[in-house]
């Protein structure tokens, strides 16, 4: 049976008591003589979970058409199986959005949302009903946190919580508009990067190989592939293919609220790819393969970095790997820095920024252009220097010019990562080394790149004829 629209009825009542304490309602004799007495309210019948009928009341409107709207809504909803309290509160609604959203949500994702909305939003905007909730509201919290000293990344973190509830709201058809948007407080600038340089890092691995072997190795998958620390933490023995030179990323660890370990699924769906793995990367894996460290044997399909059969606590990892940088003598960064340093490393040496974007399994190229917006700055610049170069060269061979050892861009020097990292500004003097194709130095990464060759005899015009090299990438020219 379809509901009817005008079903049930609007009132005016008040708070008014009598001798005995009892509410008068709509009995009070101060309702017909002030018009501006009390507030306008609703009734209306509305079936049960058992299958009985119970009345709905809603008060509180400040007039009638505002009443008489909100019967509207609710009788509307009816229909659907759907009964819209006109009246819930912020803390109701926030309440069962984060319970409905454990049913998509990663559980890391949920227990920080848990944490903004229960010791946050509720206790600042919980009493407030979801349909007077005002944009003056949200910026008094705003305003009252930072006050607080609270900092700006926390603040934007609550707010976005915040605005992603609204949003289903809106979605839901439960609020014409989301309040949090525009937002009141804008994204804080990332911190600016303090890598290690190439000498730090490889300082920080050969102290570690002697001390901590285990964390040595972690260290070295890190920088070597890129991969994130829960995906290191995460990763088993099933999914390593040592004489292939490759690995299954499938899982990631996390830690709910610091204490409890869950397998969960990669950051992105990008994310769960096989990865290639260097010669030293292999070396490092393979002293794992028997466990030396702790005196213990690894469990077959077992965790690749672990103490006693069990993963390791992302915690205890970083106050580990703290406390090993500074008996290293190297600056204190982040683990998540040593994926950041793979890329920089990476960049620095010429690798096409989409190859770098796929070997860190981004989503999209952007992503990686803006995290490493500084070293794309020295991959234009080094472009249209070559470009440059090369136009000025031919010019002189058409006037028939001696040809000249002109400068070349500094990027064109044979391994140009050891000469400049992402941090570090170019040097004054440049090698007086032949210079391999530019971007990046694809020479043999092999113990035989050592071996001195004769240089090709150079011809009329000054350049060498193309020869073939092996590099990381395969075959490709060695010429300018």
């Amino acid at each position: 049976m379809r509901s009817s629209p005008d079903r049930g009825r609007v009132y005016r009542r008040c708070g008014c008591r009598d001798d005995h304490h009892r509410q008068l309602g709509t009995r009070c004799p101060h309702l017909a003589a002030d018009p501006r007495h009390g507030s306008w309210a609703f009734a209306v019948d509305a079936p049960s979970a058992d299958g009985r009928r119970r009345t709905i009341r809603r008060s509180g409107f400040p007039d009638e058409l505002d009443a008489r709207i909100a019967l509207r809504r609710f009788n509307e909803s009816l229909p659907l199986g759907v009964v819209t309290d006109p009246r819930q509160s912020t803390a109701d609604y926030l309440t069962s959005w984060l319970a409905e959203k454990e049913l998509h949500l990663k559980p890391t994702t949920i227990a920080r949302y848990r944490d903004y909305i229960t010791q946050d939003l509720i206790p600042a905007l919980g009493a407030i009903p979801l349909d007077d909730l005002t944009r003056q509201h949200l910026a008094a919290f705003v305003t009252d946190q930072l006050r607080r000293h609270r900092g700006r990344v926390t603040v934007h973190r609550i707010m976005s919580t915040l605005s992603s509830a609204l949003s289903d709201a809106v979605t839901g058809e439960r609020l014409p508009r989301n309040l949090a948007k525009p937002p009141l407080i804008s994204r804080p600038a990332a911190a600016e990067r303090h890598l290690w340089t190439e000498e730090q890092a490889a300082r920080f691995l050969r102290f570690t190989h002697l001390v901590d072997p285990l964390y040595a190795d972690l260290a070295e998958l890190m920088i070597g592939t890129g991969m994130r620390k829960g995906e290191v933490l995460a990763l088993r023995w099933d999914d390593v293919h040592l004489p292939e030179r490759t690995l299954f990323i499938r899982a990631t660890l996390s830690a709910i609220d610091n204490n409890q370990l869950l397998l969960t699924a990669p950051k992105t769906k990008g994310s769960r790819a096989w990865v290639a793995l260097s010669d030293r990367v292999v070396d490092a894996l393979d002293e794992r393969t028997g466990s030396r460290a702790f005196g213990q044997i690894t469990p077959a399909g077992g965790y690749v970095f672990h103490r006693h059969g069990r993963p390791l606590h992302p915690k205890t990892v970083l106050d580990r790997f703290h406390l090993l940088c500074d008996k290293a003598g190297v600056p204190r960064i982040a683990l998540h820095d040593l994926r950041h340093l793979a890329a920089s490393f990476a960049l620095a040496a010429g690798v096409p920024l989409p190859v770098v974007s796929k070997t860190l399994r981004h989503r999209t190229l952007s992503t990686t252009a803006n995290i490493y917006a500084e070293l794309t700055h020295l991959a234009a610049r080094a472009a249209v220097d070559a470009i440059s170069w090369t136009l000025n060269t031919a010019d002189r061979a058409v006037r028939g010019e001696p040809a000249c050892r002109a400068r070349r861009p500094w990027h064109q020097n044979p391994r140009p990562h050891h000469r400049l990292a992402a941090h570090q500004t170019p040097q004054e003097t440049e090698p007086t080394t032949a210079w391999p194709m530019w971007p990046g130095d694809h020479t043999a990464t092999t113990s035989r790149q050592n071996i001195k060759k004769a240089a090709p005899a150079r011809s009329g015009n000054g350049l060498r004829p193309a020869v073939m090299q092996v590099g990381t990438t395969g075959f490709e020219p060695a010429t300018p």
